[in-house]
């Protein structure tokens, strides 16, 4: 027998940031179980009436080897010896076949992860961008509710979760290294338009004579680039170097994602927030659409019979969708 969740005894051990609670609650809003997602509903339901500042919430993306999770180490821990709570929600690449993922965020982050300021949580996207959607900032809402005034995500680093994950976040932090032959070279154009600062990492000499003044002049490119892309916007994006390994200037990056917040103001923030929650809204309706079409019993009819006729050509692929369409309709008439 499956025993119903305790929402409200969740809700309760959230409000008093109760780790054991915060872990439940995360597993919970990732559920795809039908029982689970209701239960997370309501507790998230129940969170929001509670009166308490909104976290700041950072996402933080980069090019592959550009030391994101080390960064993160160094900036979380610079975090909690200023005195707040921080949670980290690393969204990590999942199989689409089988849902499992690496989840090795949390061995990368070793200081960070025994930091009892801090709670680090690997989660798996579950092959999706609605999954993360879903997840992920339903996660958000759980650490703020559990009193974690700073909440960093870091994406996959690739396509188009990105996207989806700058629009979850009141501020996007986009890191680069310098050392990648051409300073530009497979950064894309529309990451420059959705970051809110860009930090050049690895802006130090180990093992490398120059690199910190490699690091400035890919930033004065970068700064370049974005006057091209951006052209006159209301908010530059400051470029700036650092070193999440050694720790040098990462407070800076920190002051510009501050600044960036300031320059929000509370009713930037509250309108950001608010055109988010529409966004997340028809997210949530994407998502429960599809779950329902895989439920359904009607498209289980014909799905095997659709899939050898694609596969042996007898139907093009909108011809095949529209007839799993009209199962799924028919059987809700």
């Amino acid at each position: 027998m499956v025993r119903p969740v305790d929402v409200a005894g969740l809700a309760e051990g959230l409000r008093r940031s109760d780790r054991a609670s915060v872990s439940r609650a995360i597993t919970l809003v990732e559920s795809s179980r039908p029982d689970h997602r209701a239960a997370a509903r309501e507790l998230l339901a129940e969170l929001a009436g509670d009166e308490r500042p909104p976290a700041v919430r950072v996402g933080i993306s980069g090019v592959p080897g550009v030391g994101k999770s080390t960064f993160i180490e160094s900036l979380g821990t610079h975090l909690t010896g200023d005195g707040h709570q921080v949670g980290v929600l690393a969204v990590d690449p999942s199989s689409v076949r089988t849902g499992g993922s690496v989840l090795g965020d949390k061995t990368r982050m070793a200081r960070l992860a025994v930091d009892p300021k801090a709670f680090i949580r690997p989660s798996p996207s579950a092959g999706t961008l609605g999954g993360v959607a879903r997840a992920t900032s339903q996660a958000m809402s759980v650490l703020e509710a559990a009193g974690y005034g700073v909440v960093l995500v870091e994406t996959v680093g690739v396509g188009q979760s990105e996207v989806t994950v700058a629009g979850m976040v009141d501020t996007f932090l986009f890191l680069t290294i310098a050392r990648t032959g051409d300073q530009l070279q497979g950064i894309k154009k529309g990451i420059l338009e959705i970051a809110d600062v860009i930090a050049i990492n690895k802006a130090d000499d180990d093992g490398h004579a120059g690199g910190e003044a490699e690091a400035k002049v890919a930033a004065r490119d970068l700064a370049g680039a974005l006057r091209l892309v951006r052209g006159h916007s209301e908010w530059a994006p400051p470029v700036v170097t650092c070193s999440g390994l050694h720790d040098l200037h990462v407070d800076d990056v920190w002051t510009r994602v501050l600044a960036h917040r300031d320059h929000l103001g509370p009713d930037g923030l509250a309108r950001k927030r608010a055109g988010q929650q529409l966004e997340f809204t028809w997210a949530l309706v994407r998502d429960e659409l599809a779950e329902r079409l895989r439920r359904s019993p009607a498209v289980a009819a014909i799905r095997d019979d659709v899939r050898t006729a694609v596969l042996g050509g007898d139907l093009t692929a909108p011809v095949a969708a529209d007839r799993i369409l009209a199962a799924y309709d028919e059987h809700l008439s």
